[in-house]
């Protein structure tokens, strides 16, 4: 019997090897996201809040400490004329703008850009104050000390490491709906699951034979995306390596169990590729691949909470980035956990060849 599990685990990665773009979408595009957002956001936890400032005809003092102040408060200011700053905000391409005015400045904010030109005013106004405090030669304002670091407090933020867990756990998911449930859907259309039911080859080997085929697949791409993290941005893995293959294992049967449980609910693979992406956009959206939705309403949030996605992404951070134990995170692996079982089952009563 283990010879034949072999075999069948053989077959699997020969059938996957000749797909050539399963494995550039498997292996090659975590990469790719990871040094295109690596680079771009290399300074730090993601994208630095900018503030286009419209230069004056002529500049006073008061300008020149302002300008200074906004450096202070780390914003990105973007110097530009008057009629290149109306260009570029008739383009959309402005979140937040400083104006000179004869009693001082107007800000003006792009309605569709919020998340960023909201922090972006707060800062200016900030920077505002301290350089009124200079100007009029009265004390500064005292400033609370302010310290940037991981929520475990091994490290500073870095954009490239709060990514590269979300990429392991969004690969995981496109394994399990598109790898696993889309074959199982086209090979039951195709005829195949019938021709392989009036063959030897027993049910649980097919099926365990997969199974081990995408467990080494989702470890080998972590590895790759791991190895990239450490070697382009110094990224490595704060805590166990125990723990680490215990998350991505019990992640990897979570989302495996899904693709299974949905290739059940469909009998087509434009049908399945309909229902599969329901659930794959809003866990890829809202779970926390990219960003965090501390700014969301609280309900989205506790909502989502309670996805596979999201406890799962929490837990690999700490574990990845903080060297945290698996011990403070059992809520969220008895969540994960119960999504694969209650997936599994369904996908074992509706399972057919036909």
């Amino acid at each position: 019997m283990v010879k034949m599990v072999w075999r069948q685990f053989v077959m699997e990665w020969k059938l996957y090897t000749r797909d050539k773009g399963a494995m550039f979408w498997t292996f090659a595009f975590p990469v790719v996201m990871l040094l295109g957002f690596g680079f771009i956001f290399r300074g730090g936890g993601g994208p630095k809040l900018g503030v286009v400032y419209v230069e004056p005809a002529v500049s006073s003092p008061r300008d020149a400490a302002l300008r200074k102040a906004m450096d202070e408060v780390q914003l990105h200011v973007m110097p530009l004329p008057a009629a290149e700053a109306e260009a570029r905000w008739a383009r959309g391409e402005t979140a937040a703008e400083v104006i000179p005015t004869a009693d001082g400045y107007r800000l003006r904010l792009n309605s569709y850009l919020m998340a960023q030109g909201g922090p972006a005013a707060g800062l200016v106004n900030q920077a505002w104050l301290l350089a009124q405090a200079r100007l009029s030669g009265g004390p500064e304002p005292q400033r609370i000390p302010m310290s940037v670091e991981s929520p475990g407090g091994r490290k500073a933020s870095n954009y490239a490491a709060f990514l590269l867990p979300g990429l392991l756990g969004l690969n995981l998911l496109s394994i399990g709906l598109f790898s696993v449930g889309m074959v199982n859907v086209s090979y039951r259309e195709k005829g195949k699951f019938r021709r392989l039911a009036v063959t030897p080859l027993p049910k649980w080997v097919f099926l365990l034979g997969q199974v081990l085929q995408r467990v080494t697949i989702s470890l080998a791409q972590a590895v790759v995306l791991i190895a990239v993290g450490w070697g382009v941005f110094g990224i490595r893995n704060e805590g166990s390596y125990f723990d680490l293959t215990l998350v991505m294992i019990l992640g990897t049967a979570c989302f495996m169990s899904f693709g299974f449980a949905l290739s059940s609910l469909a009998e087509t693979a434009e049908s399945y590729a309909a229902i599969a992406n329901v659930f794959f956009f809003p866990l890829m959206l809202l779970s926390g691949v990219y960003f965090t939705l501390d700014s969301a309403p609280h309900w989205l949030q506790h909502a989502v909470g309670l996805l596979p996605l999201a406890p799962f992404l929490t837990t690999l951070r700490a574990v990845f980035n903080d060297g945290a134990t698996l011990a403070g995170h059992g809520a969220a692996l008895v969540l994960v956990g119960a999504w694969a079982a209650a997936a599994f089952v369904l996908a074992v009563r509706r399972f057919r060849w036909t």
